[in-house]
């Protein structure tokens, strides 16, 4: 985020240097594949040399995180932020249903991926909270593609270091198990128990949307009912209808700090079957952007899209649609930006 005293000239140069390549002048198939072809920036420079918010050359850094080392049904994800870039050449500069044009709101730039360790999580987890925090510290945004949803609790440890954030989660999934498999407790169905344990998350600011399929045992989700998340079960939001969900999730987490984290499974395999733990009965892709653009406002501090698995897609419709929820998020973000200004 800029700093308060930047001039409307400077802003307006800082602006301008990181607008995405236009589709008029070169066609979208064309180039290297960036975020909503973005500019692609060092991480280190997008930091700055300053320290503190408001020092960062970017105010939102698009990243990819390529694991998948927790998944525990069908892997692929670790291919998801490549496969998401490149669909993503294919969005424009503005919005067509909320008239927002996040580049002129805005410094986004791609910041490329972080670099994993595919055999080891938890080594992958200290590389992933050590890439985000000094772009929390600069107050840089981050919009993240995975990879499994293990990849969210270290962005959360880095986001939350200085105080316990909101959530807005929309998933199939709870992901608030334990642990898995004899106990392996950094899965991709752990990371927020694991961030509401590490003081990350505030539970009570935490609501989950969409949840829905079969389950392992009847108290799954007993845990994170008792730390006071709430829980939208599918059945409730069609019953309900989004207007209403929407206003549970502004009510829920309030005017603070919030993370939004989109699961693609949170889609009906109809329209996302390339993800490792589909589930029948989802959002439509439609019903998914009206929900999403019904959290205009929040104080979003960063965001992710994860689990889209190429390998499993048909004709690349999965990356598509993570392509297009990211660039609604990109929205909500840089509103968020432009309001802090």
């Amino acid at each position: 985020m800029a700093d308060e005293s930047e001039s409307a000239g400077a802003r307006a140069q800082r602006l301008a240097r990181f607008q995405p390549a236009s589709g008029m002048v070169t066609p979208r198939f064309s180039g290297l594949a960036s975020f909503m072809r973005l500019p692609v920036l060092d991480p280190v420079e997008a930091v700055g040399e300053g320290a503190g918010e408001g020092t960062g050359l970017a105010e939102i850094g698009l990243i990819g995180i390529p694991f998948d080392g927790t998944t525990t049904n069908r892997p692929g994800a670790r291919l998801g932020p490549r496969a998401v870039r490149e669909a993503s050449t294919g969005t424009r500069a503005l919005n067509h249903a909320t008239g927002v044009a996040p580049y002129a709101l805005a410094a986004c730039a791609d910041l490329g991926d972080v670099p994993v360790n595919p055999v080891d999580a938890a080594e992958t987890a200290r590389r992933i909270e050590a890439f985000y925090r000094p772009l929390a510290e600069a107050g840089i945004v981050p919009l993240t593609v995975g990879g499994d949803h293990f990849i969210t609790y270290p962005v959360l440890r880095a986001l939350g270091a200085a105080r316990p954030l909101g959530l807005i989660h929309i998933d199939a999934h709870s992901d608030t198990d334990d642990a898995q498999y004899g106990g392996a407790r950094l899965t991709h169905g752990t990371p927020f128990r694991r961030a509401v344990e590490d003081g990350v998350l505030d539970p009570r600011r935490c609501i989950q949307i969409g949840i829905r399929g079969s389950m392992d045992a009847a108290d799954e989700r007993d845990w994170a009912l008792a730390q006071g998340m709430r829980i939208l079960m599918m059945e409730e939001v069609c019953a309900r209808g989004l207007p209403e969900v929407a206003a549970e999730a502004r009510a829920v987490t309030g005017d603070g700090p919030t993370y939004l984290s989109f699961d693609i499974d949170a889609l009906d395999p109809a329209f996302a079957p390339g993800t490792g733990t589909p589930e029948i009965g989802g959002f439509t892709t439609r019903e998914a952007l009206h929900l999403l653009r019904a959290l205009r406002g929040l104080d979003l501090v960063g965001a992710d899209v994860v689990e889209v698995a190429p390998p499993l897609d048909s004709a690349g419709i999965t990356a598509l649609a993570g392509a297009g929820i990211a660039f609604e998020i990109l929205c909500l973000l840089a509103e968020r930006v432009a309001a802090r200004h």
